[in-house]
């Protein structure tokens, strides 16, 4: 009747039938659910539709990018990096209770406090820092809370 290799034939276009089968459902599947969406199936319309929504999509994104570099570009103007050091300058008061704390915005502008605290009172000195250079002597605790709100960035 048949050969070995009609068999082989057959059956190879059996399988390609089968594939083509299944492929075909997905379509006409998800043709169907794209018309349900549709009034009275009419699919121009929701093609259109989709295209519409998409431009204000695109739109909506292009403001939320801008909004979003706005506040980014702000944001660095804020306090970002603060350094905490606390000294005993003192031999007769006891504890660390004088501090200097440096805080500065993401380029490296802002102020550095220190707060010298003795039995009487409690004095506090500000020192402005620019682009990382104070104009006034910074002392070796003024330094290092400096150094360390660099590093916290």
């Amino acid at each position: 009747m048949f050969e070995s290799w009609q068999y082989i034939i057959w059956g190879a276009v059996g399988f390609w039938l089968f594939v083509l089968s299944i492929g075909l459902f997905i379509i006409l599947r998800f043709f169907n659910r794209l018309v349900k969406r549709a009034d009275k199936g009419d699919l121009k319309k929701v093609l259109e539709k989709v295209l519409a929504v998409e431009v204000e999509n695109s739109k909506a994104i292009k403001m939320l990018e801008k909004e979003i570099d706005k506040l980014e570009d702000d944001g660095r103007f804020h306090v970002q990096k603060v350094g905490l050091v606390r000294f005993n300058p003192f031999q007769e008061t006891g504890g660390d209770h004088s501090f200097s704390i440096a805080l500065l915005d993401g380029k490296d502008t802002g102020l550095v406090l220190t707060g010298l605290h003795t039995r009487e009172r409690t004095r506090v000195y500000a020192k402005t820092v620019t682009k990382g250079k104070s104009e006034h002597e910074l002392s070796n605790e003024e330094k290092k809370a400096f150094t360390k709100a660099k590093r916290a960035s």
